[in-house]
């Protein structure tokens, strides 16, 4: 499966968990630092949604590029 293709199943599924680890493969996957930075905003809020464990690392990560 894409990672296109799982990012739309999580969605679909309203899987949360799966959309923070997703997003921030998209992120890593992303072709310049705007994309990258959008997809980490996205992992970055469905991980305060629900408290996840790598919302510190994603917050950090955002925060080096000046995003926050």
């Amino acid at each position: 499966m894409t990672l296109d293709a799982a990012l739309l199943d999580a969605h679909a599924r309203n899987d949360r968990r799966a959309l923070v680890t997703l997003y921030a493969q998209a992120a890593d996957a992303a072709p310049d630092l705007d994309a990258s930075c959008f997809f980490l905003t996205q992992a970055y809020i469905f991980a305060l949604e629900q408290a996840h464990e790598a919302t510190g690392a994603l917050h950090d990560r955002l925060q080096r590029h000046g995003r926050l």
